[in-house]
C-alpha cells in the first residue's frame, strides 16, 4: 500500500451547532463559505456563539483527510504549524493518537482555530483564524521528511502561500511522487485563479473539487470542467453532493452515485471523500471502486457532527470497505 504525506493549515476546529442564520449575516459570513478572519474577529464569533453546543477537534482539510487515512490503515504523515499552547498540544495529540508522523513547526502565535456553524439545514460556514497555521514556510520543509512516501495531499487553502505550495511540489516531483491537491472553497479559487491554475498545470496528477470550486476554476458547468480540469492532470474528480461524483481519468468518464445516508451535518464529506478515494488509489484500485469507497467515507462522516469519526463508526467502513474488495 502507499504512504501518504499531507501538508496543510493545523487548526483545531471549533464545531458550533446554530439554531438560525442570523449569526452568518451579523458577521458578514456568506453561506457556506470558509471566510479567513482576524483574531479579535474570531474571538467575537465564539463569543458570541458559546450559548450553542459546541465541541473541539483537531482539524483543517488536509488533517481531516490525512486523519482519515490513517483511520483506514494507511501510513501517512502531517506537515504542518502549530503554536506553544494548549491548543497546539490537543492537535499534536489528536494527530499521534491516529497513528499519524506528525512534523510540526512550533511557533509563538496561537493555534490557528476554524469556527465552523452548523445551520438547521446541515451547510456549514467557517470563520477561520489561521494563526500559527499560516506561519508555515517554504523554508521549514526538509525533503528528508518527504522520504518513504508515494504521495503528497495538498489542502487548497495553502495557495494564499504560493511559495510553500510550488516548493512542496518541488519535493515532491523530485521524490516521484503523486501530487493530489483539493480546491478548498470557492471563494478561495476566485481569490487566486491564476496561482491555482499554474500549480495544476505544472504539478498535480489528482484534483478534487465540488461544483461550486469546480465553476469557479473553470467557468463552467459540471462536466464541462470535468472536461476542462482532466485536461492538466491524471485524475479529475467532481463531488457533486447529494448526486455523487464524477471522476475522470484520459477519456474515460465514471459517474458514481452517493452513499445513502441520513445528513446531519456537512462538515468534513469532501475531506473524506479524499481519505476514501486515495485509500482506493493507494491500493491500486480501479477509479470507480475508489469514487465508491469515497462516497462511503464522506457518507458516514456527514451522519455525524464534524470530522471526526468514532472507532465502532470506522469499524464500520471497514466492514463495507471488505464487501467492496
Amino acid at each position: 500500500m502507499k504512504q501518504i504525506l499531507g501538508i496543510g493549515n493545523a487548526l483545531v476546529d471549533v464545531m458550533t451547532m446554530i439554531n438560525d442564520d442570523s449569526i452568518l449575516g451579523k458577521f458578514t459570513l456568506p453561506k457556506g463559505s470558509m471566510q479567513l478572519v482576524d483574531k479579535a474577529k474570531s474571538e467575537m464569533v465564539k463569543s458570541e456563539t458559546v450559548k450553542f453546543n459546541r465541541s473541539l477537534a483537531s482539524g483543517g482539510s488536509a488533517a481531516n483527510t490525512i486523519h482519515g487515512l490513517a483511520m483506514l490503515g494507511v501510513k501517512t504523515g502531517f506537515i504542518g504549524s502549530i503554536g506553544k499552547d494548549e491548543l497546539g498540544d490537543f492537535f499534536e495529540n489528536d494527530m499521534k493518537n491516529a497513528g499519524i508522523k506528525t512534523m510540526l513547526s512550533r511557533r509563538n502565535s496561537v493555534t490557528g482555530t476554524a469556527v465552523t456553524l452548523i445551520s438547521p439545514d446541515s451547510e456549514r460556514t467557517f470563520a477561520t483564524h489561521l494563526g500559527a497555521a499560516v506561519e508555515l514556510e517554504a523554508t521549514d520543509l526538509d525533503p528528508e521528511d518527504f522520504n518513504g512516501y508515494d504521495i503528497l495531499y495538498l489542502e487548497g487553502y495553502l495557495i494564499f502561500n504560493k511559495s510553500l505550495v510550488e516548493t512542496s511540489c518541488q519535493i515532491a516531483k523530485e521524490k516521484k511522487m503523486k501530487i493530489a491537491l483539493d480546491l478548498a472553497s470557492y471563494n478561495v479559487v476566485e481569490s487566486r485563479l491564476d496561482d491555482f491554475k499554474e500549480i495544476v498545470e505544472k504539478y498535480v496528477d489528482i484534483v478534487f473539487a465540488n461544483e461550486e470550486e469546480a465553476r469557479s476554476f473553470t467557468g463552467m458547468g459540471t462536466e464541462d470542467a470535468l472536461n476542462s480540469i482532466s485536461q492538466f492532470c491524471e485524475v479529475a474528480v467532481i463531488k457533486v453532493g447529494s448526486e455523487g461524483s464524477w471522476i475522470k481519468r484520459g477519456d474515460k468518464i465514471i459517474k458514481v452515485g452517493p452513499h445513502p445516508v441520513n445528513c446531519k451535518d456537512t462538515t468534513g464529506a469532501g475531506d473524506l471523500y479524499a481519505s476514501g478515494f486515495l485509500y482506493g488509489y493507494s491500493k491500486n484500485f480501479d477509479l470507480e471502486k475508489c469514487g465508491l469507497l469515497g462516497s462511503l467515507t464522506a457518507g458516514k462522516v456527514i451522519e455525524i457532527v464534524g470530522a471526526r469519526m468514532d472507532e465502532d463508526r470506522w469499524d464500520e467502513i471497514k466492514k463495507n470497505i471488505d464487501k467492496f474488495i
